[in-house]
């Protein structure tokens, strides 16, 4: 059956020294120590995270995937690239850099691997014209932060772009990010257990509350990890919404639970219960196979959560390729 994993990152193997170029630091840079290892860093020299060649490399990532039977991979960035925080015309820059080499994998290899996009979400007119013309160069959304500068995505000056992204018939995937508190729970890795989970159900609330999603009825988003805490934590964020309108009803006056089955959501929560509970809650259909791909947080064997499930034939090509393809408004045809 065909797989499709909606959620792996890449990078290119050479980083430009933005630093140099742009006359100020912040920006990773690649130190390639070893054969196919390399250490992220940034430009002040602090390590961030050490990778394999299969973070850069596409024949290495088709050999793994030949390994696992998974026949494409949704490629996107590592969120670290996003670049919000630097000057507008500099971020639009580093975007058109990682796009280009996206497409230029996606066409060398277009039955392996789909594309998305980054754009600078500082600036929304420059992310629109970004916007543009990754959809000119092949590429079939774009991967967005949860938040941007700590701006949540439902603020109004957003707007244009999520309906940008609707004419423009392109997906949006929000990976959550620069992780509210992160630097007071530094210990056991709890940004990324606690800070991600929490930021995927900042975005949620926050296009849902903010009347983004009612704006753009035919916008295609998908949320990654599950949706984070929001599919566990619904029954209180509803409750909150009946009690206190004044405070969650001042923008959107529709209940958040209406808006199951009118988002995606990746496969990725690690528990055989809770991706059960994922699918009653919002449907096959709106649920598609992610792993985080090559990062240890991600799932090792792409499908294995899905597959180790007693799934009917139906369910399971909705989870594996279908729903996947919905969100990215592609054929299989286009795969076989």
């Amino acid at each position: 059956m065909l797989k499709i994993d909606i959620h792996t990152h890449i990078l290119p193997r050479d980083i430009p020294r933005w630093k140099e170029k742009f006359g100020y630091g912040g920006f990773i840079t690649l130190d390639h120590h070893k054969p196919c290892c390399a250490r992220m860093l940034k430009d002040d020299g602090k390590f961030f995270r050490e990778i394999e060649d299969n973070c850069w490399s596409p024949e290495k990532r088709i050999e793994e995937c030949d390994a696992q039977n998974l026949n494409v991979q949704v490629l996107s960035t590592v969120p670290v690239m996003f670049n919000y925080w630097t000057k507008s015309e500099d971020g639009a820059e580093t975007s058109k850099f990682l796009n280009d080499g996206i497409a230029e994998i996606v066409e060398k290899y277009p039955k392996r691997f789909i594309g998305l996009g980054t754009v600078p979400m500082q600036d929304v007119g420059l992310a629109i014209k970004e916007l543009e013309r990754c959809k000119k160069i092949g590429l079939v959304g774009v991967q967005i932060g949860s938040n941007v500068n700590q701006l949540n995505l439902g603020e109004p000056q957003f707007l244009d772009f999520f309906k940008a992204c609707e004419e423009l018939s392109l997906a949006v995937f929000v990976h959550p990010w620069e992780m509210a508190g992160e630097k007071d729970m530094q210990k056991y890795w709890l940004p990324w257990l606690v800070g991600m989970p929490a930021e995927t159900s900042r975005a949620i609330c926050s296009l849902i509350f903010s009347g983004t999603l009612e704006k753009c009825p035919s916008l295609r988003i998908c949320f990654a990890h599950g949706g984070g805490e929001f599919p566990y934590t619904l029954g209180r964020i509803e409750h909150g919404f009946k009690v206190r309108p004044d405070l969650c009803a001042i923008d959107n006056n529709k209940n958040p639970r209406e808006y199951l089955g009118k988002f995606w959501l990746d496969s990725l929560v690690h528990d055989a219960d809770m991706l059960n509970y994922l699918i009653k809650l919002v449907g096959a259909e709106k649920v598609a196979l992610g792993t985080d791909y090559p990062f240890p947080l991600g799932e090792v064997i792409a499908g294995s959560l899905i597959e180790s499930i007693n799934f009917d034939i139906e369910t399971k090509a909705k989870l594996l390729h279908q729903s996947a393809l919905e969100w990215l408004n592609l054929e299989k045809r286009d795969f076989e």
